[in-house]
Parts: C-alpha cells; structure tokens; sequence
C-alpha cells in the first residue's frame, strides 16, 4: 500500500511543493499554494522508467497535413483555425450559464453525420442532456452517451472502441481513482486532464474539454491545464445580451485572437456572418460622444461604436472605461491636454465599447479621443463618419495595420467619409469614401470642426 502524504499545489502553476509558503517559487504567485494529498508518488517512483523513444532528424521528418473536420458552424471553424484537428485537445470555458454545453451539443450532432462522436456528461443526467437535444431538434443525432465522473473509468469504456470526437463536460467533475483530493481541486483536474490529453494523442481522438471560469475571468484550476491542450477558446458575452462571441487566445493549429459570432435563439446558437451590423444596429444617429471605430480582430474588420460621456459632479474626478484600457483613456487625455489644450480637469470621462466587445489594439486611441471631445463639447460627430489611428504622446497620429481591410470595411457598411492616420491614405481606387489623412491630433480635431487649443 502505497504511503499518502500532504503537498502543497499552487492553483496557477501547478508546481507542486512539501511545504506551504506565501509566495510560489516557480510562478510568483501569492497565497496560491493549497494542499492536496500524493498517494501515488511512491508507486511511480518504483514503477520501472519506460524505454526512451529514438531520436530524429528535423531534415528525415516526414510533414503531414493535419486533417481536419468541419464542426458544422462556419464561426468556430474560423476561430479553430479551419476545423477541429484529428488527435487535438480542445479547452473551451466561459461563464454558468453561457452556452458553452448548448454549443458543443449542436456541434456533436453535426459531427455525428460522418464521424463516431462520443458526448460524457459529469453534471447533468442523460435525461437533462436529451431533453436539451430535443429543444435543440437533434435529438436524432447518433451521439454515443456516457455518464460518468471517473477518469479511469471514462477511457477504460471507450478504449475497446475509441470514438473520433470525444467532448468532455466539464472537467471540473471529473476525479482519479489515484487521488484523495475531491473533484475539482487543482491536482484533479491536472490528473484527469492529464490522462484524457494522453489518450487523445495516443488514439487520435479528437478531444474538448469544457472548463468553467473564475470571478476573475480566467479558467477554474491550474493555469498548466492550458499548457496541456493545443487550444484555448473563451465563450464571452455582454451583461443581458443574446449575442455571444468565441475568442480563440491560445491555438497551436491556427491564429490566436481569432473571434466567432453567434446570437443565442430558441434551437440553440445561429451564426452571426455580419458581425459590424450588430455592433451598429442601435447606434443613435448625430448624437455627441459617439464615433464609429473600425477595428481589427485577428483576420476579420469590425465595425463598433465607440461612445463617451464626460460630465461634473462634486467629488473627485472619475475614470472609467469599459471595452479598453482605463489607463490607456488616462494617457490620451493627457495627450490632448498637453498638445491641444483641452483641458477636462475635474470632470468625470466615462467611455464605452457598444455590444460588450473589448478592443485591444491601439488603433482605438483616435476614436475615443473624438468621443470624449464630442461629448466634452457637446459637438456631435457626422453619423456617417469612421474612424481609426494611433495616438503617440507627442500628439502624431501613427499608421496602423490592415488600413485599406478597414477603409472598405467601412464602405461596405454606408460610410462615406474616414479620417485615418495620413500613411493609411489608400493607394487603390476601390476606396470611394472620402478619406481624410492627419499627422497630428489638432489636425484630427480641425477635420470635424472642433475649434481647440
């Protein structure tokens, strides 16, 4: 019988230590270390050391095309990079309640027409999964069903006849027989996800695992667990929204950053092919503190509306973004008052990204800088006017990527005039719009007519 003692496990690492300490020393993270029980390390440590496999040479390998297979909705083949990849592991988390189960079901009754397709439910009965089938109209579907907690139990019934697709839900219920911990902790979910990740490599299984993620956005458990799989996808979604958007962050078999868009109905999720039509369908037309902003996601153009509100109340003055960086907002506003004389003061700035997306590239800088201004001085901005660049801490508006995707974004959409950074000026004639080039913020603010300075 193999001896149980305590170590201590650090929830975003998952380093592994004999004694707590307040600070992990592999990841730095504090009072993250919580103590779990090995009773298995002695029996793998007299377990005989298996042979090593041969070594290689990068110029003798042979290169295979990663097959792939259509999971039947155009948006997560996007995000996946073209499909699911044969043997790979997918880890897919989100929010109770978000879809994430809804999805993968639909997805697995497309699948089931040509491939063998497994389902493993941990937190619901079969009953609760069928009577989501019938509400989603697949419950025709020929996915094999299983119940089941155990991780050794789960690969012992399928290793007689390995499924194509196998979808874990979720991997927060699962536990190993070789662990005293409970479902859930930090060494379970490396354990079970450890196991599931071999077998799906050593069988060629197609592999996703659901997660659930934490008050702080990130997913439950240690952050190896991200390590362990080939892909990383977050189900994100704005407060009392119907819309829901899938962001690939990590993806060994496509581009990271890459998004999909669906709106969540009766019969599950529908594709949205026209993202930028949702994020304008309530913008307000000719109001001040509103600006369309054309970003880029990965590979596609969005269109958004950025919005701002500045006002005076007694107290301090407050900052706060939602849809960007608060200290990014912090910076240009210094920007505009060193170089162009605006001077907010006291007032509170308030800014937002319509329809809960969150802009990460600094070619947001010039649209919130109009925004805050348009409302500052209660000037609205033309509704047919969009607009993109960034904003340097000397005042220059400096180029940015994919000008021209942008620029024809745009006038697909309607808009018929742009100012953009002057090295985005486009050099080819299917841009019609009118296209304002700046080098400089004043010249920005001169464009639309706001008298500064």
């Amino acid at each position: 019988m193999s001896k149980t003692r305590r170590v201590y496990t650090c929830g975003d690492c998952g380093a592994q230590h004999l004694k707590w300490q307040g600070q992990c020393p592999d990841c730095g993270a504090w009072n993250a270390l919580a103590e779990t029980r090995d009773s298995h390390r002695q029996s793998r440590d007299r377990a005989p050391r298996p042979e090593s496999a041969p070594r290689a040479r990068l110029d003798q390998l042979a290169v295979v095309e990663s097959r792939r297979s259509s999971s039947g909705f155009t948006e997560l083949d996007r995000v996946l990079g073209g499909g699911f990849v044969n043997g790979g592991c997918v880890l897919i988390g989100g929010d109770p309640g978000i879809g994430k189960s809804t999805l993968l079901l639909g997805a697995a009754a497309r699948l089931s027409a040509a491939r063998r397709v497994c389902y493993v439910t941990g937190e619901e009965s079969l009953d609760q999964v069928a009577m989501r089938a019938s509400r989603l109209e697949v419950a025709d579907a020929p996915i094999e069903m299983l119940a089941e907690t155990c991780v050794e139990a789960i690969i012992e019934q399928l290793s007689a006849e390995p499924p194509e697709v196998l979808i874990v839900d979720s991997v927060q219920c699962l536990y190993s027989e070789a662990l005293d911990s409970a479902p859930g902790s930090v060494s379970q979910v490396r354990e079970s996800a450890g196991q599931l990740v071999r077998f799906a490599k050593q069988r060629n299984v197609t592999t996703v695992l659901v997660g659930h993620v934490t008050k702080e956005g990130t997913l439950a458990g240690p952050r190896v667990l991200e390590h362990m799989v080939d892909t990383v996808l977050y189900f994100e979604t704005d407060v009392g929204s119907r819309f829901r958007i899938i962001r690939a962050v990590k993806n060994r078999f496509g581009a990271a950053n890459e998004l999909g868009f669906f709106v969540m109905g009766e019969q599950g999720f529908k594709e949205v092919k026209n993202p930028s039509a949702i994020f304008l369908a309530q913008r307000a037309a000719a109001v001040a503190g509103s600006v369309t902003l054309a970003t880029r996601e990965s590979s596609r153009t969005l269109l958004v509306e950025v919005q701002a509100l500045v006002d005076s109340q007694p107290g301090g003055a407050r900052r706060l973004a939602q849809g960007f960086d608060t200290q990014r907002m912090n910076l240009l506003l210094a920007v505009a008052h060193r170089h162009c004389g605006i001077g907010i003061g006291d007032g509170d700035v308030f800014a937002n990204v319509a329809g809960g997306l969150r802009i990460n590239e600094t070619a947001a800088d010039l649209a919130a800088l109009l925004a805050i201004v348009s409302s500052y001085l209660d000037r609205p901005l033309p509704g047919d006017l969009v607009v993109f660049g960034e904003v340097g801490l000397t005042g220059e508006i400096r180029p940015v990527p994919f000008g021209e995707e942008r620029l024809v974004e745009a006038q697909k959409h309607g808009f018929k005039r742009a100012i953009v950074p002057i090295a985005n000026q486009p050099r080819q004639t299917r841009i019609e719009i009118e296209v304002c080039g700046v080098a400089r913020l004043d010249e920005a603010f001169d464009a639309v007519g706001f008298a500064v300075g």
